[in-house]
């Protein structure tokens, strides 16, 4: 799997005051950018086609990364006037989708194995394979229910009353059938409308637990946690 989509278009409400004047994908974690991180470690794993939607301050990510070259990647980058949601911001991509691709959710801080994720995604012969992790605070997280054989059987995003711990991770792999659930304009979320679409048509879906660490940079405690992280020896 050679795409990706990293999705960086967020305001980064939550970690005001920093991010008035620094874009939330480029909020350093242990001197280095939270982006420049998330680039790197998919070009490593061979992911170096990267499309990246922008929305607050995109200048300045434009001018640190300009077409990605340094920093072992092929960078597309589009700049969102009004916010299109996590899947409505794969349109501005689609001629970049023609084969599978993955989606990362732009404040996940994590260097598990991708490669490894790829290769179950395929040996599923899955549509959409979401990586997961375990929260301890599920009602605030979209939720998956899983079958004996990892399939997703249920997908609900923040609900009142928990049913598991497993928590989607921001993290997916898609086949480009995926894009048929996708409207082609307009506001579209992954966990509110994709997915459930999904579901209902019984299009394959499964679940990958991720082991390692993965941070969601969502808030000062978070992003203390990751820096506190990334510094150890």
């Amino acid at each position: 799997m050679k795409t990706a989509v990293i999705l960086s278009a967020g305001l980064g409400t939550r970690l005001r005051p920093l991010t008035d004047t620094c874009p939330k994908p480029m909020v350093p974690v242990a001197g280095v950018p939270l982006l420049e991180r998330t680039v790197r470690h998919l070009a490593a794993h061979g992911v170096t086609d990267i499309c990246i939607n922008l929305h607050h301050l995109p200048e300045v990510v434009l001018k640190h990364f300009g077409d990605g070259e340094a920093f072992g990647a092929r960078l597309h980058f589009t700049v969102e006037n009004e916010l299109l949601g996590t899947a409505g911001a794969l349109n501005a991509f689609r001629q970049h989708l023609a084969g599978p691709f993955l989606v990362w959710y732009g404040d996940v801080l994590s260097e598990f194995d991708v490669t490894a994720f790829t290769r179950y995604h395929a040996e599923k012969r899955a549509m959409a394979t979401v990586g997961l992790y375990r929260v301890d605070n599920p009602t605030q997280c979209g939720l998956v229910d899983l079958d004996a054989a990892s399939r997703i059987t249920r997908f609900v995003e923040k609900p009142p009353v928990a049913f598991t711990d497993l928590a989607n991770a921001g993290v997916y792999a898609c086949e480009p059938d995926v894009l048929d659930f996708i409207p082609p304009a307009g506001f579209s979320d992954f966990g509110k409308d994709v997915f459930p679409a999904m579901l209902e048509a019984g299009a394959p879906m499964f679940g990958y637990a991720i082991e390692d660490c993965l941070i969601d940079i969502g808030s000062p405690e978070k992003l203390a946690k990751a820096d506190a992280h990334f510094r150890a020896p």
